[in-house]
């Protein structure tokens, strides 16, 4: 089972975009978990319960640098949710692409 995890500031919209995001994944029958996390839990994780691919919400977008340069290293793939896509709450967009990025990132 594949774990991606969404960070953002608070955690509420990330956490219904999470939620949809689970919903697609469950009627595509694809091993997945995808839950929301407050960003400042971003370390605590990465140590406890190592996830797939990070993705951070766009009203934390400023913390992608800072991100990748303290987990980078790890092979973790970290990318920010697209605003649109986020604002329509497209569940099933935000997974195609985290798909993409997570074989692009199987793939180096």
């Amino acid at each position: 089972m594949k774990k991606i995890y969404l960070f953002c500031s608070a955690g509420m919209s990330t956490s219904m975009l999470a939620s949809m995001m689970q919903d697609c994944a469950n009627n595509h029958k694809l091993p997945l978990e995808i839950k929301a996390f407050s960003h400042n839990k971003l370390e605590e994780i990465i140590a406890n319960d190592r996830p797939d691919c990070i993705l951070l919400g766009p009203q934390v977008k400023y913390m992608y640098e800072e991100t990748v340069s303290k987990f980078g290293h790890e092979g973790i793939p970290i990318a920010v949710i697209d605003a649109g896509d986020y604002g329509m709450m497209n569940g099933e967009k935000v997974l195609k692409t985290t798909l993409g990025i997570m074989k692009k990132a199987k793939q180096k």
